[in-house]
């Protein structure tokens, strides 16, 4: 490939950002950034752009933001920007064969895992639920399948017992986007992913980050781990949703659900789960012992 390319980037959330400065640094040109419409955020609910929007707009490139790339418009206005190739990170709208086609060079996805383990949108924190002990980056060649598409690059990066969604998420952006570049300089062979060892990590869900109890604390504690800042790790007592920022799996046993101690270690189906850092709806976050002090959470409570 040559040194310098004329290029489309498709990028919505934080993830992306160092992908995209990290090609305007090597000189490649950004004819376009497509990322997700503006929604409604905050107290006031006004519309405010995506991470890569804003970043986009601070940059000077142009954007577009359509809610679909399907219609023949929106794939025309694609295919007239004459790309040498498009780069994908993040986007969240599957790419039609027309728009996979358009540039000269196809398009390429930086990925957040080590496919073909974790095809899909949720990689990073389904790796730490599952326990996973690595994790990495994939650039891709994008064809019409979830994350199906032939591998250019590929690096690993270790998940340890104190790894967290925010920390492999900043580790994996930063590795994608020294990636990129290097699978745009050209010294790079593509291979068909294996056919084996193939998993699906599924969209978030807004609800799945209650605390069930029953479940063993070492995968609870893997939860809070992936599941902050959202949808949030949480439960409920006497009507109070208690969020769960911090936790670690201990050995201590009971009936699950019941509050063994005042160190805020609850029993769980297998262990004990001991609560670190906590938050009640619409406070601040607080260490467990303090927060105790405060709040009536006695000794043999049994939580649902």
């Amino acid at each position: 490939m040559t040194s310098s390319l004329n290029l489309i980037f498709m990028g919505s959330p934080d993830f992306a950002i160092p992908s995209l400065k990290s090609l305007l640094d090597a000189g490649h040109r950004v004819v376009c950034v497509y990322s997700q419409p503006a929604r409604p955020a905050g107290r006031g609910l006004k519309e405010r752009p995506c991470p890569v929007h804003a970043y986009a707009l601070g940059e000077g490139l142009q954007v577009r933001t359509p809610k679909s790339i399907n219609d023949e418009r929106n794939q025309e206005d694609f295919m007239a920007l004459r790309a040498d190739a498009c780069i994908v990170a993040a986007y969240g709208l599957i790419l039609p064969k027309p728009v996979l086609d358009a540039p000269k060079l196809g398009c390429l996805n930086v990925h957040a895992s080590l496919l073909p383990r974790w095809r899909g949108a949720a990689p990073i924190q389904r790796a730490i639920i599952a326990g996973d002990e690595k994790s990495g980056v994939t650039i891709m060649q994008v064809d019409e399948g979830l994350d199906t598409g032939d591998m250019l690059l590929i690096e690993e990066t270790p998940i340890t017992k104190d790894t967290t969604a925010l920390d492999l998420h900043d580790r994996l952006s930063k590795m994608g986007a020294k990636m990129i570049v290097k699978a745009l300089a050209g010294a790079v062979t593509s291979k068909a992913q294996p056919r084996y060892g193939v998993t699906y990590a599924a969209k978030l869900g807004r609800n799945e980050g209650r605390l069930d109890w029953r479940l063993p604390a070492v995968e609870l504690e893997r939860r809070v781990r992936a599941l902050n800042p959202w949808p949030g790790v949480w439960f409920e007592y006497a009507g109070v949703r208690l969020k769960v920022l911090a936790a670690v799996a201990n050995k201590h046993s009971g009936e699950a659900g019941t509050v063994l101690n005042n160190q805020f270690s609850i029993a769980c189906g297998e262990g004990s789960l001991g609560v670190r850092l906590v938050q009640k709806q619409g406070k601040d976050v607080m260490v467990a012992e303090d927060f105790l002090r405060g709040f009536d959470l006695p000794i043999g409570t049994r939580l649902a």
